[in-house]
């Protein structure tokens, strides 16, 4: 429906088609490499209090439920966080928004490293989940807005690969430093991770405005410029003439229009409500498990350094994982690849909570494999199911779903932990549940976005 604030106009810089025609080079890998190792820093950041939680419990002698809340305030601050930025990229560009929340998160990390109390290290996590969480849905829509239709998926999953490499590096990192300093090294591990903020604050600093997002504002000034230096810099890495882009398309600039009434919109309303439960649900069963698995492995004997580098070891299955979903979605599709993972890592997480004699190891392996593959499709899947004026609140405000999700999973276990009989096996099957749900809602109402250009996913 058009208002005041939205042209139905010939794109007068066919910038979709100039943007889809260009070649793949080092500039746009340089993209990447900058986003995703921005991404990298985050998911060191997150999952570090999967690895650091035994340390910091014995030594603020945190209670089950105080563990549960600790982990919580994480994805309090993430859903906090992917709301505000990914309002703020809408309305106000992905480049600054993006730029200005690295602080936060980093800011976070060294007052994490200074907490005196339980209560003030929740604050500070908190305040690292809203830089964190506000990376996330800008990244997204970065990525999703530069890189052509045919190879987006791909990136983009690549992107969340980092995750996985994150994850692992959070507990080579924690390994290292905690033994360094007594009590105290679970401080320096947010030290480390805080100075590393600085030099990736540093390394994004010249990324372009998105033009979809400056053509969509009616910034076409700003949009044209952009978009000529972009062509250049990729012609003269190429090595010769730029195909031709094809006819411009029509398309509208929407300027000032919210992006959250976007979302709920009647056009949208269908895409939003299956991306909220499907974000709840997968976030759900994925940190209600792992935010508890160095802990239940030491409650069963292991020491603190064992522990963490049990979890570290099998983490290193996403790493395959994550390769194959970002293939399969190319090949086969977002919606098959996302049943594909979301269903068998509620096998393998009940597998997990349900162990073979000798093959808890093999069962850990299968079970991040799938966890971080699905965690991939996610991030490929969520923006491309909107248009650039709510791309980055559609991902964000998923996400947001989710983190309510990430929040209920910690607490729910610590309380299944215990009153329910049997509680640790109780808490795989609980996960496993939550992907099966996750699973029915992308195959049911889950529309397939492969190899389309955005601009006819959001039509």
């Amino acid at each position: 429906m058009s208002s005041p604030s939205v042209a139905n106009v010939q794109d007068p810089l066919n910038v979709v088609n100039r943007l889809e025609r260009l070649p793949m080079t080092a500039y746009q890998n340089k993209l990447f490499a900058v986003v995703a190792t921005a991404w990298l820093a985050d998911q060191i950041n997150v999952a570090l209090l999967a690895f650091l939680i035994v340390p910091v419990t014995l030594y603020f002698h945190l209670t089950v439920v105080q563990i549960g809340i600790l982990s919580a305030m994480t994805y309090l601050g993430q859903g906090i966080g992917n709301i505000i930025a990914s309002y703020a990229a809408d309305r106000w560009g992905r480049r600054r928004p993006f730029q200005a929340i690295i602080i936060v998160w980093g800011i976070g990390s060294f007052l994490a490293a200074l907490a005196w109390n339980p209560v003030s290290l929740m604050v500070f996590r908190c305040i690292i989940g809203i830089g964190v969480g506000g990376e996330a849905p800008i990244a997204q829509a970065i990525l999703s807005e530069f890189i052509p239709a045919n190879r987006r998926g791909r990136y983009i999953s690549w992107m969340e690969g980092f995750w996985t490499i994150g994850y692992i590096l959070s507990g080579v990192v924690t390994l290292l430093v905690v033994p360094l300093l007594a009590r105290n090294g679970w401080r320096l591990v947010f030290v480390a991770v805080g100075l590393f903020s600085v030099v990736v604050f540093l390394a994004r600093r010249n990324l372009p405005e998105s033009p979809r997002w400056l053509m969509d504002h009616g910034k076409n000034e700003e949009a044209e410029q952009v978009l000529t230096g972009i062509e250049h810099q990729v012609a003269t890495l190429y090595g010769k003439p730029l195909p031709e882009p094809q006819l411009a398309v029509r398309t509208h600039q929407h300027g000032n229009v919210d992006p959250v009434r976007t979302l709920w919109s009647r056009q949208y309303l269908k895409r939003t409500l299956m991306a909220a439960g499907l974000w709840f649900f997968a976030l759900l069963g994925y940190f209600g498990l792992t935010s508890w698995l160095t802990t239940l492995l030491h409650d069963h004997g292991y020491s603190v350094t064992s522990s963490i580098g049990f979890v570290t070891l099998i983490s290193l299955g996403g790493i395959p994982g994550f390769l194959l979903a970002s293939w399969l979605i190319e090949k086969i599709g977002r919606k098959p690849t996302m049943a594909l993972y979301l269903i068998l890592s509620a096998v393998t997480a009940y597998l997990y909570g349900h162990p073979l004699p000798h093959l808890l190891f093999v069962e850990g392996f299968m079970m991040q494999f799938f966890f971080f593959g699905m965690w991939c499709v996610l991030y490929a899947y969520t923006p491309e199911l909107y248009p650039t004026r709510a791309r980055s609140s559609g991902a964000g405000w998923a996400s947001a779903f989710g983190r309510a999700g990430a929040i209920l999973g910690p607490v729910i276990v610590a309380f299944m932990l215990k009153a329910v009989p049997g509680g640790e096996s109780a808490v795989f099957t609980l996960g496993a549940a939550s992907f099966v749900v996750a699973t029915l809602l992308v195959l049911v109402f889950g529309p397939e976005t492969r190899g389309k250009i955005l601009e006819q996913i959001a039509d």
